[in-house]
């Protein structure tokens, strides 16, 4: 019954918590059409979504989502760096990175992490040969590129999510 009214209640609260946080407004209105939207999305939306994954070992996505938070400001302030200095001395690059996930909503979620680190932006994630194209401003050694994003967030989701 519960999962008729409100199909994704993970993303419903999450939706209304982005909204708090974005209006900055704790008004009854402007919470009340929150909590709408909150409601309404997830209905809209469903037909365009497949089923999500389960989280298998949702104690180790605390942990990973730090990671990515501290990977993201690194990666600004290097990004920084490097577009404010000369930009002769950039090596852009794009890479395709084998994946050894089988799942596309995992393959998904990678290929928004990999957006979402400054420095770097997924392009496609072919899903007949499970590679990940990206694209990155700085990569003088595109193979340790790779390494990098298969451990620290390919294996990682793997883990989460079990597959």
């Amino acid at each position: 019954m519960m999962r008729r009214l409100i199909p994704r209640p993970g993303l419903s609260a999450a939706l209304f918590l982005l909204w708090a946080a974005l209006t900055n407004a704790a008004s009854f209105g402007t919470l009340l059409l929150g909590a709408l939207l909150a409601l309404a999305l997830p209905f809209v939306v469903s037909p365009f979504w497949p089923d999500a994954r389960r989280i298998a070992r949702p104690g180790l996505v605390f942990g990973f989502a730090a990671r990515v938070a501290w990977d993201m400001l690194v990666a600004n302030w290097a990004v920084a760096r490097r577009v404010v200095g000369p930009v002769a001395k950039l090596h852009p690059v794009f890479v395709e990175v084998p994946l050894d996930l089988r799942d596309p909503f995992a393959a998904t979620v990678l290929g928004s992490i990999v957006s979402l680190t400054p420095g770097t932006v997924s392009i496609d994630v072919d899903r007949e040969r499970w590679v990940l194209k990206l694209h990155a401003l700085d990569a003088p050694d595109p193979e340790a590129l790779v390494r990098d994003i298969k451990r620290r967030y390919e294996a990682p989701i793997r883990e989460i999510f079990a597959c």
